[in-house]
């Protein structure tokens, strides 16, 4: 949702987007995210790199080349 905002969508265009969302609550987290914009952008910025940690972890780890032939192909033994 900060990446929306950051991208110039408007709060209502992030309530269209994500059904779950309230526009009072949408608001809310822009607001809390200009008072405190430096540490979500330290936090966020953590968290990604954190996730390509683990990304490539997974693609050190497993074979994913021919994954989607595999599990389909265990789908179709199950019939």
């Amino acid at each position: 949702m900060i990446e929306d905002f950051n991208n110039g969508a408007s709060a209502e265009e992030i309530v269209r987007s994500y059904s779950s969302l309230n526009l009072a609550d949408v608001y809310g987290v822009i607001a809390y995210y200009l008072r405190e914009q430096a540490s979500v952008d330290a936090y966020l910025a953590e968290r990604e790199k954190q996730a390509e940690a683990v990304r490539q972890e997974y693609e050190t780890r497993f074979d994913l080349v021919g994954i989607r032939e595999r599990l389909l192909a265990r789908c179709k033994e199950r019939e």
